[in-house]
């Protein structure tokens, strides 16, 4: 294998290894968010392998880590816009509304 390196392999199986680990882990039952936290702990280590190795983060110019940076940034302030209007939002109880019974069409009503 001339001009292949053999880093590619082995960030290859480590993230073939990390995917099967995510596919473990759905089939575990765990108490409370333990299962969220662990799977995004594993995507979290698929994404800095992917930075880190493929694409060669740390040893590029300093522009393209500032963008990569303001990347992050953005993406976080996403995460934490949704995360404020998800955890605000008051839930209404199921049996406020009542099901439309047809009534409200009749006799040329509005």
């Amino acid at each position: 294998m001339t001009g292949f390196p053999c880093s590619y392999l082995i960030t290859w199986a480590a993230l073939v290894a990390l995917l099967a680990a995510t596919l473990g882990l759905a089939y575990v039952p765990m108490p409370g968010p333990l299962n969220l936290v662990l799977a995004l702990g594993i995507s979290a280590a698929k994404a800095l392998l992917v930075l880190t190795l493929f694409m060669k983060l740390f040893r590029a110019p300093a522009l393209t880590r500032a963008a990569a940076s303001a990347g992050l940034f953005w993406l976080a302030v996403l995460f934490a816009l949704s995360a404020t209007d998800y955890l605000t939002r008051k839930e209404a109880p199921a049996g406020d509304l009542s099901a439309p019974t047809g009534r409200e069409y009749q006799a040329g009503g509005r």
